[in-house]
C-alpha cells in the first residue's frame, strides 16, 4: 500500500504545483487518511518541498478504525500536549524552505487559519480547495474491496435481525442491536447513526430512533451501514410487520421500488449526476409524489458516508467508472409512514456487467 499512498500524494503535488504552491497542508481527517494511511485524532499531513510529514499529538495507535500510517511516511509527534499539528506543520514548511502553502480553507476554522499565518507570516497561504476530495471520487479496487466487505457485514447484521421477534421492541433497541451486530461481524463500527423507523416514522430520511414500539401491520424501515478499514457503505430496506401488507402499502412499496430500479439502471459511465436523480424522481413525480421528496437520490461513499458525487437535481458533473454511490429514493406519507429503499453500488461499464450491487439483502416486500 505504500506505493499507493505515495502515488496519491504525487497526484496532489502535481495539482498544487499547477496552482503555484510547492507545499500543501491537509487537515480534513478523511483526506489525511486517504493520503497517509491513517488519521490519528488531530493529525495533519504536510506535503513538503523536501519531505512529507504526518504530524500528530500522540503516536498512532494502530487500531483498525484509525488505520496504519504509510511506512514510507515520517511521523512527527508534537513535543507538547495540546499543541496544534497544523501550526507545527506550517513551521515545518518554513524549515523546509517553502514560501507558499496551500491549505484546506473549507476545513480550517478562522482561528486556526490565523494561527498558521501568525507562526509563518512570510508564508503565502493559498486555498487547496477540494483537490483531495476530487482525487477520492474514483476508487481503486482495494478501496472497493473494503466497501464490498463492509456491505457484506451490513447485509449479515440486517439478515440476522429479520430472523428475530420484532413486535413490541422499540426503534431505539433495534438500532442498538444492529450496531452491535455490525461490530460482532468485523466492522470498525457503524458508518453512521443507524436509523430505524416504525409505523408513522417509517420512510423518513435520517429518522432518529425513538421509544416507539413495533406494532402489527407497521411498515418498518431500516437504514444502516458498516465501516470497514475506514470505508463506509449504506443499505436501507422497508418491511411490513406481522401481517400481509395492506393494498396501500403494496402500492407505495412497488412505486419506490420502481424509482430505485430506474436510478440503479441509470448508473452508467458518462451519465450526468442529475440525470440519475431525474430517472428515479420522475417515477415518483408521475405518481403524484412531488412534495416532501428527498433533496437527492443518492451520493458517493468512501472514507466518508456522504461524499462526492451528489446525485441531485442541480448537480454538475458526470459519473466515472469505479465510483461507488448510493441510490436511495423514498416516499413518506405524514401520519401513515413510508418506504425507503437504499443500495450501495459501484459504477461499471456495461461490458463488465453494469453497476455492481454491493448490498444484496432482498428488496422483496417481506412480512416479518
Amino acid at each position: 500500500m505504500s506505493e499507493v499512498y505515495a502515488a496519491r500524494r504525487e497526484r496532489l503535488r502535481e495539482r498544487c504545483a499547477a496552482g503555484g504552491s510547492a507545499t500543501a497542508l491537509v487537515t480534513r481527517p478523511a483526506n489525511v487518511r486517504y493520503l497517509a494511511g491513517a488519521a490519528p485524532h488531530g493529525a495533519v499531513l504536510l506535503l513538503g518541498s523536501s519531505e512529507d510529514l504526518l504530524l500528530c499529538g500522540a503516536p498512532p495507535s494502530g487500531e483498525a478504525g484509525e488505520g496504519r500510517p504509510d511506512e514510507a511516511l515520517r511521523v512527527q509527534v508534537l513535543p507538547h500536549a495540546g499543541g496544534d499539528a497544523a501550526v507545527a506543520a506550517a513551521d515545518a514548511a518554513i524549515v523546509q524552505g517553502a514560501d507558499s502553502l496551500a491549505v484546506e480553507e473549507h476545513h480550517l476554522t478562522v482561528t486556526r487559519h490565523r494561527a498558521i499565518g501568525a507562526v509563518a507570516p512570510r508564508l503565502r497561504l493559498a486555498d487547496l480547495g477540494g483537490a483531495v476530495e476530487q482525487l477520492r471520487v474514483i476508487k481503486d479496487e482495494e478501496e472497493i474491496s473494503c466497501l464490498r466487505i463492509g456491505a457484506e457485514i451490513a447485509d449479515q447484521a440486517l439478515g440476522e435481525l429479520l430472523e428475530s421477534i420484532l413486535v413490541g421492541r422499540t426503534e431505539r433497541h433495534l438500532a442498538l442491536e444492529l450496531e452491535r451486530r455490525l461490530v460482532d461481524h468485523g466492522a470498525d463500527g457503524p458508518a453512521f447513526a443507524t436509523s430505524v423507523g416504525t409505523g408513522p416514522n417509517s420512510g423518513r430520511r435520517g429518522h432518529r430512533p425513538t421509544d416507539r414500539r413495533v406494532e402489527e401491520g407497521d411498515f418498518l424501515s431500516v437504514c444502516l451501514g458498516a465501516t470497514y478499514r475506514g470505508y463506509r457503505c449504506e443499505i436501507g430496506r422497508t418491511f411490513v410487520i406481522g401481517t400481509s401488507p395492506a393494498d396501500w402499502q403494496i402500492e407505495l412499496y412497488d412505486l419506490v421500488f420502481a424509482a430505485q430500479r430506474a436510478g440503479r439502471e441509470a448508473l452508467v459511465p458518462g451519465v450526468a449526476y442529475r440525470d440519475v436523480d431525474r430517472a428515479a424522481r420522475q417515477v415518483l413525480d408521475s405518481a403524484g409524489h412531488t412534495e416532501g421528496l428527498p433533496a437527492l437520490t443518492g451520493h458517493g461513499v468512501g472514507l466518508e458516508i456522504d461524499e462526492d458525487p451528489q446525485l441531485a437535481p442541480a448537480a454538475m458533473g458526470k459519473l466515472d467508472t469505479c465510483v461507488p454511490v448510493t441510490v436511495e429514493p423514498g416516499v413518506h406519507l405524514p401520519g401513515r409512514g413510508g418506504v425507503r429503499i437504499d443500495d450501495t453500488l459501484v459504477v461499471r461499464p456495461e461490458a463488465d456487467g453494469g453497476p455492481e450491487l454491493l448490498t444484496i439483502t432482498t428488496k422483496e416486500l417481506l412480512a416479518l
